[in-house]
């Protein structure tokens, strides 16, 4: 008697045990991986600063660790968008309250110096400036550099927003520190910040720049040293 073979897979698919298919889209890696781990990885992957071999680590622990780990983070994922905006204030994250309104910790608390407001480029520089403890006023987030070779012009910075919080009556400001980084494109943003809000009357200060602490003079590049001398005050 004739054993009968089953009909062979058209190519491009999977089959899955039971008798099923794989979900299509989501192929069986090379390694051994089923199809959809793979996509989760690849997702992973897209996050800033994780590798390929990270984005598998986390995506393996994800499905070992217990259904409740997985599907916690799923949910806090889905609803993320949903809860989450820039301060509508200043650009920094924040949770939306039961008003509908964005307006992150730093903008309601009352402590903080209205007078005097921070210029930065990313909501990560705000959060390093706020670790070091040395920031009271608040902050204005302009989410890009000015950068000509990447196509980012004056019109693409929030500099409108920027002037209208400036002259807000309710809390007027003095001085407008900038703290974007000492790049190419910080500098740049910097002049074009310190021409159009000094236009107005307000003071423009620039974060200082020089050596860094527990640095060696030998490894620090001419501009970094120019400016460490240039900045220079009394002492002693």
């Amino acid at each position: 008697m004739i054993a009968l073979r089953p009909p062979a897979s058209p190519p491009g698919s999977s089959r899955v045990p039971n008798g099923g298919r794989a979900a299509p889209g989501f192929r069986s890696a090379p390694g051994g991986l089923p199809g959809r781990l793979s996509r989760v990885a690849q997702l992973l992957a897209r996050l800033p600063g994780v590798g390929e071999k990270t984005a598998q680590r986390f995506a393996l622990f994800l499905v070992t660790a217990g259904e409740d780990t997985a599907r916690e983070l799923g949910s806090e994922l889905a609803e993320l968008c949903d809860h989450i905006r820039p301060c509508v204030r200043c650009g920094h994250i924040a949770e939306i309250d039961e008003d509908g309104q964005a307006l992150c910790a730093i903008c309601l608390d009352s402590r903080r110096d209205g007078a005097l407001l921070c210029v930065v480029a990313r909501v990560q520089d705000l959060l390093a400036i706020e670790r070091s403890g040395a920031m009271r006023g608040r902050y204005f987030v302009l989410g890009r550099l000015l950068s000509p070779l990447e196509g980012v012009g004056a019109e693409e910075l929030p500099l409108e927003a920027l002037r209208a919080r400036v002259r807000d009556p309710e809390q007027p400001v003095r001085e407008v520190l900038v703290a974007t980084p000492p790049s190419v494109d910080g500098e740049a943003t910097a002049l074009l910040l310190a021409r159009e809000l000094g236009a107005m009357g307000i003071q423009v200060t620039r974060i200082a720049s020089g050596v860094p602490h527990g640095g060696d003079l030998e490894f620090a590049d001419q501009v970094t040293l120019g400016r460490a001398i240039e900045g220079r005050k009394s002492f002693g």
